[in-house]
């Protein structure tokens, strides 16, 4: 089976869809970690406490996680090979992230069932580009 190396027109779609993605990630990052001391005494108090409880390595896990997906997703669209193991560092970001929200700190306990939309998004969006990724670079699509 002959593959070529020149890819589709769909993984450029999802390349870019994916780059506007965590671009959004990195806005929510940003807006979280500039948030003003009135906006956080507008939130109510359970997820004041919550933020304000979130220790640095989940903050940093956080960071890792959209980040990394941005350069991975700008990797993916320059063809490069190292977008898989820059979207495998965001996929850990997001993992450890996910870990501290919901077992350690039980944002569950604050946000209720529709607290999981976003954070399941996310997850599945990462898996999704590890796969992404592994899948272009063995159809050759990666330098």
């Amino acid at each position: 089976m002959h593959l070529s190396t020149k890819p589709p027109p769909w993984f450029w779609v999802a390349a870019v869809l994916f780059l506007l993605w965590n671009g959004m990630g990195v806005w929510a990052y940003i807006a979280d970690a500039t948030i003003t001391a009135e906006a956080l005494k507008a939130m109510p108090d359970a997820a004041r406490e919550l933020r304000l409880a979130r220790p640095a390595w989940a903050t940093a896990a956080f960071a890792i996680g959209v980040f990394g997906g941005v350069a991975g997703c700008l990797l993916l669209l320059l063809r490069n090979r190292l977008a898989l193991p820059v979207l495998v560092l965001s996929l850990i970001g997001v993992v450890v992230q996910m870990t501290h929200a919901f077992l350690i700190a039980d944002s569950y306990a604050v946000y209720g069932p529709g607290g999981l939309a976003m954070p399941s998004m996310v997850l599945a969006g990462s898996l999704f580009l590890v796969w992404f990724a592994r899948r272009a670079r063995m159809r050759g699509w990666l330098r």
